[in-house]
């Protein structure tokens, strides 16, 4: 009896550091669970609320559209033109352009300042020039003028490769219909290699076709794809009725053939 008492002693003596760790460790996650008890779980609703929350808090990305809008509008012009017509009469007329190089060159289509006497141009910033033709290309209905004076801070349009769209791409208009300025329009890319016969003696080809909506005024203005480059100028719309207005079919000559008139970078 006496040897187990002393065989129980010896073992106590050097068995207490195992005890007393197990006591530690057990003191221990008894002191983590009191200082972090695991989280309630949050109900259905509760899930609802911080999803609303959080989507009410967070600022939403800038569609295509208006990332294009923001690249463009600095590049974009008003043109007002007055003159006589070939009877005599006084006439005005309204249309869009857009700066293509350093100069402040501006690239529009020709009917636009065609037989005008004075030209004005009105920049986004406010400002105002008069200006001249300097270059023009009928067999495609485009003409480059240069402004008197340029803008305080001239910002060129990036030209695009309407070679890289297809049918169904997006497209976009930004000019100034009925002289409202700046405004923007979305479609998408109908067709390409299009001909439209403008008289007895032109005929435009290779257009681009497109839905997006432009109407008197959008004329010279650019065609534009989801990045803000510039693929085409808007020159006409179909008019069956011969009303004047949008029936969803517009048209654009290529930046390929419009921009090398006024010695632009193609792309």
């Amino acid at each position: 009896m006496a040897r187990w008492l002393g065989t129980a002693k010896i073992w106590l003596r050097r068995g207490w550091p195992f005890v007393a760790g197990i006591v530690a460790a057990f003191l221990g996650v008894l002191l983590y669970s009191y200082l972090y008890p695991d989280p309630v779980p949050l109900t259905d609703d509760e899930v609802d609320q911080i999803v609303v929350d959080a989507m009410a808090s967070a600022t939403p990305l800038p569609s295509y559209s208006s990332q294009v809008y923001q690249f463009i509008l600095p590049s974009i012009v008003l043109i007002r033109t007055s003159g006589r017509d070939e009877a005599g009469e006084e006439g005005t007329g309204v249309g869009s352009g857009v700066i293509v190089n350093d100069s402040a060159d501006i690239l529009t289509a020709l009917h636009v300042v065609a037989g005008a006497e004075e030209i004005e141009i009105y920049y986004p910033d406010g400002g105002r020039t008069t200006a001249v033709l300097i270059a023009a290309e009928p067999e495609n209905d485009i003409a480059v003028l240069a402004p008197a004076q340029p803008p305080e801070i001239t910002v060129p349009a990036v030209m695009g490769n309407p070679n890289a769209m297809r049918v169904g791409d997006e497209a976009y208009a930004v000019g100034n219909p009925l002289g409202l300025a700046g405004s923007m329009s979305a479609g998408v890319i109908s067709g390409f290699d299009r001909t439209l016969p403008i008289n007895d003696e032109i005929e435009l080809t290779g257009l681009i076709q497109f839905d997006t909506a432009v109407n008197p005024g959008n004329s010279g203005g650019p065609l534009l794809n989801r990045r803000g480059e510039v693929i085409g100028i808007v020159t006409a719309l179909a008019n069956p009725s011969e009303q004047n207005f949008f029936i969803g079919i517009g048209f654009a000559v290529p930046i390929t053939t419009a921009a090398s008139v006024a010695g632009a970078p193609r792309y």
